[in-house]
């Protein structure tokens, strides 16, 4: 109920409810039985009779968040605007006819057998002549787009259940998809899925709504202006309006500063939004040791997969006999019996511009994100990477093998849409969220036209989650401290440089007798990793047993041979 203004006058059926009055039409005399102010102007007692009115309408205040829907409500997405440029039968008609023509005058011939107008382009459907090869009306595509006076013109070689080509031809207006049309669609109510996320609609209209967990990762890519950061933030705010932060909680790696910032503060964070790269590479470290510390929870447990493990610590919880921790060591804590198991949430790590992490911290980062992508679907970890520079030295073999999944919007180039998708197509699309969806074990990719949320609404989304509760951050996510679990094959612990290798001795030996202070001859000798082995000569360089590398990289043995009897 909103409050009053001092001027206006209270309604008689509002008072009535607040302060427990009867109005029955039985009552005699309403003055007697109300004593409301205004129908005993006469009497003197009339201001002290008016001391209940005001409690009637108290101030609007925040609602207590045990009050408060589980996730915020649709509403606070602004209503879709209806559709003006509807594009006539007749219309279509003569575009159809009109492709017939021009494929004609190249000496391609063609029927027009079906079209399917969409929000953003307009698939027409060709069925060609015996003998006429596909790659032929590929190769004529710019031509085609410049006798049809279209901004591009995309050939789609192969429709999955058709004999038929496609020709995708992009409206004279487009329509904007908003987010909240696709919200509220039955496909989006009727998923369950904590990780259910919101593309966009197809080239016919139809809402496209896909499962992260399914994924399991996913990689973007898509130039300045492509619509990709908003497509990174409608798949994150439609997790939020599904996903409560028992259910799944984010790690957001934002280089640029300023696009995932605006999530700062929400409960569903396991830690600050990260926009230091040195942090950044702890983090997915710690997500590397998570994901070993859920691998052995689900093998104690006997179980396959997170939802598994989740099963089974809510059925003990709901039988009064919670599950104990069966990692749990009495070194840990004061405490003398294991911890209670509880339900473990996903984790989703979202890092917005890839290419920059890569820049600054490069090798490590690659080799952390394959070992997640490998490992962590079980586990209940998810990662969604986004880069604007899709080249072979930032989407590299390895990472490309382990991510599946892949989304493309609008590039420069046709190599950088092999690199993304092995295959050419994102070069012709046509911003502003256009994209090209490939979910993982399919060849085919989906045009999507990606639905489109302000900046305004992201801003209501996350106000109404901030009164939902305060994130609990974990520390050591950024300081590095994860233990052995989270680190690479030969890599010792981050800070571990003020406390001697344990190989030290061992190693000084080898090197003072054989005279070779190199990274490489110890790393051979001892069969360690090249990061382990590097930090073991510099303790000896910060102990003057070797020298400082000179300009060839080579190092001198400064201390003096053992003495042989």
């Amino acid at each position: 109920m909103s409050a009053l203004d001092d001027d206006d006058e209270p309604p008689v059926a509002t008072l009535a409810e607040a302060n427990g009055w009867s109005l029955d039409e039985d009552d005699e005399d309403p003055g007697e039985a109300l004593d409301l102010p205004w129908l005993n102007e006469d009497e003197d007692d009339a201001p002290a009779a008016a001391e209940p009115v005001r409690p009637a309408a108290p101030p609007a205040r925040k609602a207590p968040a045990s009050q408060l829907s589980p996730v915020p409500e649709v509403t606070l997405l602004d209503p879709p605007k209806p559709r003006q440029h509807a594009v006539s039968e007749a219309e279509l008609e003569r575009i159809a006819r009109l492709v017939e023509a021009k494929l004609a005058d190249y000496n391609v011939q063609a029927n027009v057998v079906g079209v399917y107008p969409g929000p953003v382009i307009t698939r027409f459907e060709l069925d060609l002549a015996p003998g006429v090869k596909v790659s032929k009306i590929t190769n004529l595509a710019r031509d085609l787009a410049r006798s049809l006076s279209a901004i591009s013109v995309r050939v789609v070689e192969v429709i999955p259940g058709k004999p038929y080509v496609g020709l995708e031809l992009p409206n004279t207006r487009r329509e904007t998809v908003y987010l909240r049309e696709v919200i509220d669609t039955e496909l989006f109510h009727h998923s369950q899925h904590p990780l259910t996320m919101v593309l966009g609609q197809d080239i016919a209209g139809d809402p496209v709504v896909v499962n992260l967990a399914k994924m399991p990762h996913v990689l973007v890519a898509g130039t300045t202006g492509s619509g990709k950061s908003v497509g990174v933030n409608v798949m994150i705010l439609s997790m939020l309006f599904k996903a409560t932060p028992e259910e799944v909680r984010f790690i957001m790696i934002d280089p640029k500063m300023l696009e995932l910032s605006v999530y700062e503060g929400i409960p569903h964070l396991l830690t600050e939004v990260v926009t230091d790269m040195k942090e950044a590479a702890n983090a997915l470290r710690w997500c590397v040791g998570e994901m070993e510390r859920r691998y052995k929870l689900m093998s104690a447990m006997g179980v396959r997969n997170l939802k598994g493990f989740n099963a089974k610590v809510q059925e003990a919880i709901d039988a009064g006999e919670p599950l104990r921790d069966p990692l749990w060591q009495p070194t840990q804590s004061m405490d003398t019996c294991p911890p209670a198991l509880e339900k473990l949430p996903h984790i989703v790590v979202v890092i917005d511009e890839f290419a920059d992490m890569m820049m600054i911290v490069g090798k490590k980062v690659e080799e952390l994100i394959a070992r997640i992508a490998q490992k962590a679907r079980a586990a209940g970890i998810h990662l969604i990477l986004a880069t604007q520079r899709p080249s072979v030295d930032v989407i590299t073999g390895l990472i490309k093998a382990n991510i599946p999944t892949r989304m493309s919007f609008q590039v420069s180039s046709k190599i950088d849409s092999r690199t993304i998708l092995d295959q050419q197509g994102a070069e012709s699309l046509l911003g502003m969220g256009d994209m090209l969806y490939l979910p993982a074990g399919d060849s085919n990719p989906t045009r999507v036209h990606g639905a489109f949320v302000d900046d305004h609404e992201v801003h209501k989304v996350v106000a109404a989650w901030k009164e939902r509760g305060e994130p609990d951050y974990i520390e050591d996510i950024l300081s590095g401290d994860v233990g052995t679990d989270g680190l690479l094959p030969g890599e010792a612990p981050e800070g571990a440089d003020g406390e001697l290798d344990e190989l030290f001795d061992h190693a000084v030996a080898f090197v003072v007798e054989s005279r070779r202070g190199s990274t490489s001859s110890v790393q051979r000798k001892f069969k360690i990793g090249y990061n382990r082995a590097a930090r073991i000569i510099d303790q000896m360089e910060a102990q003057g047993i070797v020298s400082p590398a000179g300009s060839n990289g080579q190092r001198e043995v400064l201390a003096p041979p053992p003495a042989r009897g």
